[in-house]
């Protein structure tokens, strides 16, 4: 059974920059794209930045390019997503998702109906 356990969220001012990190367990890491996913009080879940399962290749929504950055590191089963400038707007909470399926790809990642398990989520919230 997949189980994916975030960390690093927090209270951080606008401008700051914070870590989270995804540790999965049960699952072939290598094997399965993976995703982090955000949503925000009275809105849809969305699909913030997607790294394949060999890392070559990522995808970030537009609202966070340049700003985020994703990882993997296949040693720790752990995934990561560095998140510089942070803006209010950013303010979430945001989940780690592993593919439904081995090898799959990015683009099937984008949509919460492509991921096969979730994270419990990590809450990060930028004041002004």
């Amino acid at each position: 059974q997949v189980q994916l356990a975030e960390s690093g969220g927090g209270l951080v001012q606008a401008g700051g920059s914070l870590r989270l990190s995804c540790a999965a367990s049960g699952v072939t890491f290598s094997r399965y794209t993976m995703a982090w996913f955000r949503q925000a009080p009275g809105k849809e879940r969305e699909c913030v930045a997607v790294i394949s399962w060999s890392g070559g290749t990522t995808y970030y929504v537009d609202s966070v390019k340049g700003r985020f950055t994703i990882s993997r590191d296949y040693a720790k089963n752990t995934m990561y997503l560095q998140m510089k400038s942070l803006k209010p707007e950013d303010t979430a909470v945001y989940y780690c998702a592993a593919d439904s399926r081995m090898f799959g790809s990015i683009a099937t990642m984008q949509r919460p109906s492509g991921v096969g398990a979730w994270g419990q989520g990590t809450q990060v919230t930028v004041s002004l």
